[in-house]
């Protein structure tokens, strides 16, 4: 059987019916917590799970090659170095 989508779905049974009727024949959706929301595997993610791992980071001075960028404050080449400013480098990004 062919369904004509175009036509108009309301009857005259429906504009009869009352809120609380609508109500119940929808079914009542589970509400989320913030928690679960952030965290959706609800996995224990406390301060206490990370405390005997140690990050060690290497922090490079910067080249000579590069320059940091004044508008968008990333380090780039010098290849990426459009024009000066009054304020400083600007990349061909940003430009």
């Amino acid at each position: 059987m062919a369904t004509d989508y175009d036509a108009p779905r309301k009857t005259d049974d429906d504009s009869n019916e009352s809120i609380e009727a609508l109500k119940e024949r929808v079914p009542a959706k589970s509400v989320a917590t913030d928690d679960d929301a952030d965290n959706p595997g609800s996995f224990d993610l406390s301060a206490a799970d990370l405390a005997d791992v140690e990050l060690d980071v290497v922090v490079l001075p910067p080249q000579e090659d590069e320059f940091t960028c004044v508008s968008c404050f990333l380090v780039k080449h010098r290849l990426q170095f459009d024009h000066e400013s009054k304020l400083g480098p600007i990349c061909r990004e940003c430009s």
